[in-house]
C-alpha cells in the first residue's frame, strides 16, 4: 500500500503550488533500464499545461544503451527515423511529494506515441498489458519488491574518480541482522527511510546483509503497478540522498566476489474483489490456481530470466552456496530454490529470487504475471516440491549468461504471444548491444593476467 498522507491530489498539489509551497514537478518516465528520466517542470506551468497536453521527450530514451549512447536495430527510433519525439502523459494517480528536494513533487508517466496510441515497449505499458490480461481471468497482482544495495564512505565523485576501485564500504564485515551494523549507517538509513514514507511508500524495516556495508530497506506490499512506481522513486531516491550525505551505494547486481545485491519479488493473487485466491484445500494449502500459476512460473523461468537478468553483470550472482538461486526448482521457505514458497492462507505467495538490484521492475513483474498466466491457461500440473539443498539437486538451471538468457527470451512462444513480437525484438536488440559492448571491452581482469605474464 502506499502512505497518503506522501500522496497528492490535483486539488491539493494546486493548493500548495498558491500557497508558494511547491514550485518544481519532476515529470518522470521509466527507462528500458529502470532509471526515472524526464523533466523539472515550473509548477505553474504543469498545472496550466501538462496536466491537460502532457509534455514531448526525444523518443530515443526508449532505444539507448545504459550510457546513453545512439545505438542501431531499434525500429521505433533511430537516425532513420529522425530520433523524433515521444509524449510522457501524467499518471496523476502517481502524484507525490519529494521530501529530499525543497519544494518538489514527482509525477509519473506512461509513454505515448505524437500521434495517439501507447509505445508498446516502454516497461510501464509492458506491465499494464500483463496486468489487463489477468483482469480477464478477473485476477489482480499484488507485489513486494525486496531491493538490497551497499553503502560506501566515497562519494559518488571519488567513486567515478578511482575508477571505482579500493572503494570504503560502510561495513567492515558482515553485518546481517546486527544492530551494530545497522546503527553505523542509521543515519543515512533513516533519512532515506524518513524520505521514502513522505514520498508515500509504505516503509517496514531496514536490516543489514552479509556484504560489508550491504543493507536492505523493506516496504510494504500494494497493488503491483504501485509497487513498481514505487521501487523505481526508491532506488532513484536512495542514490540522491545518499549524494547528499556524501556517499553513494550501488544496486548493481555483483559489486565484487562476494554476496551479490539480489531484488526477491513477491507476488501473490486477489479477486476483483480483493479476495485472495492462492490458498486452498490441496498440499501445501494450495489452491489448484496455485497449482498452475506456480507451475507456469517452473516452465517459463529460464526463457524469461532475460527480464529478471537484464545485464552482463547480473549473472554473476548465479553461484551455488550464495544465497542467489542456480536451479529451476520450487520449495516451501527454502532459500535455495529460484521460487520459494512462503506464508499460508491470506497470506500466501511465490518468491522469485533470481532478480538482482539491477532489475527493471516493470519487466520483471510482466515476467512474472505472464508466465503464471501460462501456467493458469493451460492448467499446468505442479512437480512436487524440493526439500534439501537446490544447488546439488540437479535440476535444470537458470541461464549462466546474458547470451544464453537473450537467446531463450528471443525463441519463446511465451515471451512472443504475452508481449508481442514488437517487444521481444526490441529488448532482444538491447541485450545484442549489451553484449556488443562488452565483448569489445578489455577489462582490469585481462590487463593483470596478460600485461607481463602472457
Amino acid at each position: 500500500m502506499r502512505n497518503s498522507e506522501g500522496m497528492l491530489t490535483l486539488d491539493k498539489l494546486r493548493e500548495l503550488v498558491r500557497a508558494g509551497t511547491i514550485d518544481t514537478v519532476l515529470v518522470a518516465m521509466t527507462d528500458m533500464q529502470g532509471r526515472l528520466q524526464g523533466k523539472r517542470c515550473a509548477a505553474d506551468y504543469f498545472l496550466n499545461e501538462v496536466v491537460e497536453h502532457a509534455t514531448e521527450a526525444c523518443d530515443y530514451l526508449l532505444a539507448v544503451d545504459v550510457d546513453m549512447n545512439t545505438v542501431s536495430g531499434y525500429r521505433m527510433s533511430s537516425w532513420e527515423r529522425g530520433y523524433g519525439d515521444c509524449v510522457l502523459r501524467p499518471d496523476l494517480s502517481t502524484l507525490r511529494l519529494v521530501p529530499w528536494h525543497e519544494a518538489t513533487v514527482m509525477v509519473q508517466c506512461d509513454v505515448e506515441r505524437v500521434g495517439g496510441g501507447a509505445i508498446p515497449v516502454s516497461p510501464r505499458q509492458i506491465l499494464r498489458g500483463q496486468l489487463d490480461r489477468l483482469a480477464g481471468h478477473d485476477l489482480l497482482a499484488y507485489v513486494g519488491t525486496e531491493l538490497e544495495f551497499i553503502v560506501f564512505d566515497d562519494s559518488y565523485e571519488q567513486a567515478w574518480e578511482s575508477g571505482y576501485r579500493d572503494l570504503a564500504p560502510a561495513n567492515q564485515y558482515n553485518v546481517d541482522y546486527s544492530m551494530l551494523g545497522t546503527a553505523r549507517v542509521e543515519p543515512l538509513l533513516r533519512r532515506i527511510r524518513n524520505a521514502m514514507s513522505g514520498a508515500g511508500l509504505y516503509v517496514e524495516s531496514a536490516k543489514g546483509e552479509c556484504n560489508p556495508g550491504q543493507h536492505e530497506i523493506a516496504f510494504r506490499f500494494t497493488d503491483a503497478l504501485s509497487t513498481c512506481d514505487n521501487h523505481s522513486v526508491y532506488k532513484t531516491g536512495a542514490k540522491e540522498i545518499a549524494a547528499m550525505e556524501g556517499k553513494s551505494l550501488t544496486f548493481m547486481a555483483k559489486y565484487d566476489e562476494r554476496e551479490g545485491n539480489s531484488c526477491h519479488i513477491h507476488i501473490s493473487l486477489r479477486s476483483r474483489g480483493g479476495d485472495p485466491v492462492l490458498a486452498g484445500d490441496g498440499a501445501g494449502g494450495f489452491s489448484p490456481l496455485m497449482e498452475s500459476f506456480l507451475a507456469g512460473q517452473l516452465a517459463c523461468l529460464r526463457e524469461l530470466t532475460y527480464l529478471f537478468a537484464p545485464n552482463i553483470n547480473s549473472y554473476k550472482r548465479f553461484v551455488p552456496g550464495s544465497f542467489a538461486p542456480t536451479s529451476v526448482a520450487w520449495g516451501t521457505d527454502n532459500r535455495t530454490c529460484a521460487l520459494r514458497v512462503v506464508g499460508h492462507g491470506d497470506s500466501l505467495r511465490v518468491e522469485n529470487r533470481v532478480p538482482g538490484g539491477d532489475v527493471n521492475p516493470y519487466l520483471a513483474v510482466a515476467a512474472l504475471i505472464a508466465a503464471g498466466l501460462h501456467g493458469i491457461e493451460h492448467e499446468l500440473p505442479l512437480e512436487p516440491e524440493l526439500t534439501g539443498n537446490a544447488y546439488t539437486s540437479g535440476k535444470p538451471t537458470v541461464p549462466a549468461t546474458l547470451r544464453e538468457a537473450a537467446t531463450l527470451f528471443a525463441s519463446s512462444e511465451v515471451a512472443r504471444e504475452a508481449f508481442g513480437a514488437e517487444v521481444v525484438e526490441h529488448y532482444v536488440n538491447a541485450a545484442r548491444v549489451e553484449l556488443a559492448a562488452f565483448d569489445a571491452a578489455v577489462t582490469d581482469w585481462e590487463r593483470v593476467r596478460g600485461f607481463e605474464r602472457l
